[in-house]
């Protein structure tokens, strides 16, 4: 054998390249900083212009964002407060998102499947449906008075249409001979709902999911405007009230890097459980 061919068929002598799903992740991630970086330049441009006087530069709204979470700049009363404003709302929305979508799938599950309950039911539901969150405030604070349990009703009610429509539309969307052949297959009676009816609808169930806890982490700011002391919502309340935008803005990006977290641990939970899905590619 010649050196030649022993160094080709030496495994260390062929090169070792990344693969394409490496290069999709990093492409992805490059293109998902084009926006936000365009908008931080645009930004820093219109306050060093003096386009406006009352938005803060990035530069000190960073500088604000330390001392919201570790202090020792400021010392206010809002000094390394991050985490007990995060705590508070995320205990209301993911309390508030979880009860929504316990009652909500199972609800959306029997109105899907159930020619009676969706007479009886989808009437009244698309009634209050168009109603907003908003409307809904006074009313809950006279229901639930001032504080958390105000917001978490809040929270609840943005939740839970998202999570019911979505899983109707997913369970009424499951073809009928799919049906046909788990009869033929001697799937029949309540085995249906675990092989037929649950896997067909759990993609538009995961997208109601998605869709109602972003939907959460959007009305918490209005159910934290019911007297509560702590929460991200709070927190914005308190900045417009003393008229300190840099406290407005770091209240936004806390709960918009919130909000973009929790969708990633859904659609990572939902990768997980559809991949027999030929439909779904993550």
């Amino acid at each position: 054998m010649s050196v030649t061919t022993s160094v080709a068929a030496s495994p260390e002598a062929v090169p070792v390249r990344a693969g394409p799903g490496l290069w999709r992740r990093t492409r992805g991630l490059l293109l998902a900083l084009i926006v936000p970086l365009l908008l931080l330049a645009f930004w820093h441009y219109a306050v060093k212009a003096g386009m406006t006087r009352l938005i803060p530069s990035p530069a000190e709204v960073a500088e604000y964002m330390v001392d919201f979470a570790v202090g020792g700049i400021w010392d206010d009363a809002f000094s390394a407060t991050l985490h007990i404003h995060l705590l508070a709302s995320m205990s209301r929305v993911y309390g508030g998102f979880a009860l929504a979508a316990l009652v909500a799938v199972p609800l959306g599950i029997l109105i899907g499947r159930n020619e009676t309950v969706r007479a009886l039911l989808d009437p009244f539901l698309q009634l209050m449906r168009p109603i907003p969150v908003t409307a809904w405030l006074p009313l809950s604070m006279i229901l639930f008075g001032l504080g958390p349990k105000s917001a978490f009703f809040l929270v609840f009610l943005g939740a839970f249409y998202p999570i019911l429509l979505n899983t109707v539309f997913g369970v009424r969307s499951v073809e009928k001979r799919l049906f046909e052949a788990a009869s033929m297959l001697g799937c029949t009676g309540s085995a249906q709902f675990t092989r037929v009816v649950l896997p067909g609808a759990l993609p538009s169930i995961f997208t109601g999911l998605r869709l109602g806890l972003g939907l959460a982490w959007f009305v918490i700011v209005v159910g934290e405007m019911t007297g509560v002391p702590q929460g991200l919502g709070a927190v914005i309340m308190d900045g417009r009230t003393l008229s300190r935008t840099e406290l407005v803005i770091c209240g936004m990006i806390v709960i918009g890097i919130a909000g973009f977290v929790s969708d990633r641990i859904v659609v990572m939970l939902m990768n997980r459980l559809l991949r027999w899905s030929p439909s779904h590619h993550g």
